[in-house]
Formats: C-alpha cells, sequence, structure tokens
C-alpha cells in the first residue's frame, strides 16, 4: 500500500510540475511580468531584481520541467526529492503570502491557460507539498526506470529541448496562444459583459478630517459626521468582485479621445505594438518604416500603439523614421495583446486574423 501511494505521488507531482512548467516555458516572458509584480514596492520591495525577470523565469520554468521528468524516471532521487520540496515550501510562501496580503491576484502557476485565484494557488501548493512529503519519506522507493546511460540521455535531453524551446519562443512567438488577444479572438466581443453577469459588490467609505484626524464613515453612518469636518477623499472597498470580461483596458487614446470603437471597425487595420518605445528593440523598429509603406499601399489603416509618453512617441518616429500616429494603452493590456517589443497585429473590424514578432515579418499576409 505504501509503495502504490508513493508510486501513485510520483506520477502526480512529476507530470503537474512538467505540464506546469511547459506552460510558462510556452510564454516565459508573460512569466517574468508575473515575477516583477512580486518584486515590485508594494509586494516583496526589491526593484533591483527587476531587470532580471526574464533570466529568473527561464531558469525557473526549465528547473521546473527537467525536476518533473527526472521525478518521473527515477534519476537521482535524492537531489530530485530534496529540490522539489525546497521549491515546493518557497512557492507555497509565495502563494499564501499572496493571498493574505491580496497583493498579487494570479501567481501565473498555470500562465494564462488556467487563472486560479489566490487561495486557489495556496491550496494546490499544499497538496502539492502533500503529495512531496509522501516522496520525502519514501525515498527509497523511488527507483531508476532504466539504467544510468538511458537515465542520463534523458535528462540531458530534457534540458537541451528546454533551452531550444525557450530560445524558440522569444525569438518568434509563444507557440500555444492562450490569452484573450489570441488570433480569431474578436475584442469588441471580449469587452461584452453579459447582461445575467455577476455585479460586485461595493462599500464606499467616505474618509473625513475630523479635528484634525482622518476618520472613516461608512454610507449608514454619514448623519455621524460631526460638523465641521473635512471631507479628504472616497475610497470603494470591493466585498465580491463582479464579472470582469477578458478585455477591460484596451483604448486607443490620442489628444484625450479614445478611437478603439472607429479603428475596430476597419476592415484593414494594423497595429505596431510596442508597450514602451524607450527599451523597444531597434532592428525590429527598423523594419517598421519599410513593412508601413508595404501596407499602406494595400489599403490598411496603420497605426502604433504603446504606453509611451507624447514626447518619447515624438523621439522614436524622427529616430526611426515613422509616419504614422502613436495612440496610447496601458501597458499592462499591451503587453497581453503580444511579447515582442515591438509586435504587429493585424485585425479585421477588430478580429484579430494574425499576429507576427518582428523577427517574423516576412510571414505577414497582407
Amino acid at each position: 500500500m505504501k509503495n502504490i501511494i508513493t508510486q501513485f505521488s510520483r506520477i502526480f507531482v512529476g507530470l503537474l510540475f512538467i505540464i506546469s512548467g511547459l506552460i510558462k516555458l510556452n510564454d516565459p516572458v508573460g512569466f517574468s511580468y508575473k515575477l516583477a509584480e512580486y518584486f515590485s514596492e508594494p509586494v516583496f520591495n526589491m526593484p533591483f531584481l527587476v531587470p532580471f525577470s526574464l533570466d529568473l523565469a527561464l531558469f525557473l520554468v526549465i528547473i521546473e520541467v527537467v525536476l518533473g521528468v527526472m521525478l518521473l524516471i527515477g534519476y537521482k532521487s535524492k537531489f530530485t526529492i530534496w529540490s522539489l520540496l525546497l521549491m515546493i515550501v518557497f512557492f507555497t510562501f509565495l502563494t499564501f503570502y499572496s493571498a493574505y496580503f491580496d497583493v498579487v491576484k494570479d501567481c501565473g502557476c498555470f500562465g494564462d491557460a488556467l487563472k486560479l485565484t489566490p487561495w486557489q494557488s495556496f491550496t494546490k501548493d499544499v497538496v502539492l507539498l502533500f503529495f512531496i512529503l509522501i516522496l520525502f519519506f519514501n525515498k527509497h522507493l523511488v527507483k531508476s526506470l532504466f539504467d544510468n546511460k538511458i537515465q542520463n540521455i534523458i535528462a540531458y535531453a530534457s534540458i537541451v529541448l528546454c533551452m531550444f524551446m525557450a530560445v524558440w519562443v522569444l525569438n518568434h512567438l509563444p507557440i500555444i496562444d492562450f490569452r484573450p488577444y489570441a488570433v480569431g479572438e474578436n475584442i469588441q466581443k471580449g469587452m461584452e459583459i453579459p447582461e445575467d453577469a455577476p455585479q460586485s459588490v461595493v462599500e464606499m467609505i467616505f474618509i473625513y478630517n475630523v479635528n484634525g484626524v482622518n476618520t472613516e464613515f461608512k454610507e449608514d453612518d454619514l448623519m455621524a459626521i460631526p460638523e465641521g469636518a473635512e471631507f479628504v477623499e472616497r475610497k470603494d472597498n470591493i466585498i465580491t468582485e463582479g464579472y470582469v470580461p477578458p478585455i477591460h483596458d484596451f483604448t486607443m487614446m490620442k489628444d484625450d479621445s479614445d478611437y478603439k470603437e472607429e479603428f475596430l471597425q476597419e476592415p484593414k487595420l494594423l497595429m505596431f505594438v510596442s508597450y514602451d518605445l524607450t527599451i523597444a528593440d531597434e532592428a525590429g523598429m527598423l523594419k517598421l518604416k519599410n513593412l508601413n509603406d508595404k501596407a499602406v499601399a494595400k489599403g490598411y489603416k496603420v497605426v502604433g500603439m504603446t504606453n509611451s509618453s507624447r514626447e518619447v512617441i515624438e523621439q522614436s518616429k524622427k529616430k526611426y523614421g515613422l509616419d504614422f500616429d502613436y495612440y496610447t494603452c496601458d501597458a499592462i493590456a499591451l503587453k497581453t495583446i503580444e511579447r515582442a517589443n515591438p509586435s504587429i497585429v493585424k485585425l479585421e473590424k477588430g478580429t484579430i486574423k494574425q499576429k507576427v514578432h518582428y523577427n517574423d515579418i516576412k510571414d505577414l499576409e497582407l
């Protein structure tokens, strides 16, 4: 019976680590954004680690996949199980911290393929910890499936294949796109809220300065506010969050006006997405001028999308000889649309028809 439980734990943990790791390895840039969120000031306040987010993301996801493979084949079982235990203890702490202090809404455990709430992520890690502890106390039952030579080949091959996959997706695009801006998705439909969708329950808190002290009053307590108290601000506490559409922060702003309704009706629209022009790849930006000319000649409306300031936009247009207009959007939304900086998105009346990395402009069908 003990052996059956141990082997079940081995298969369960191994497969879950491999699946979770491959999903994140499919989109390491997206996982790096999540790590950067953990490193930000509101969470762990370690901004010095933000520049290394992508490197850490690649290291963690490759280790995750490789450890899963090593566990399944029984390669260096003592080292493997110790490593898995240390990893899951670390991630359990992260997910508990996120859930308890409500600082990170999604741990990114399964990328964009499966969204988990903070408490769901923590529960998942506790379950994994339980099964890994079974393996830890029964290490002697985790035997090698093959001889040493084959074990070595499988282990090192998994490392090489993971590294190859990482290089590929970084220089092209995720192999599978789980995001709401995937090819075939319609942006207008992604922003719709169903009539029967659950509504948010919000508690309004009014803050007044009473004798030099900021005091909070609920809506039912407004009649009790002392005379002479000065209003400071109002804040909303979300008791229950309602339905949030997959696409909820997409804009195309210019001169304080949002042009998305107009542009999303264009039969031929080409968007050049660069969430931050100051760090956009120069080789990629240099390709946009020629692509713009070709697209315009074929009847396309060409626009740029960024979160950069108007000053930075003008500097970039001058630097790269660009003569199309840039519109602004939230940086998170732009990072969700595409992982390359810059990248190209082709739309037809709001439906995404094709997306390409700047390295794959030759594959764009105009």
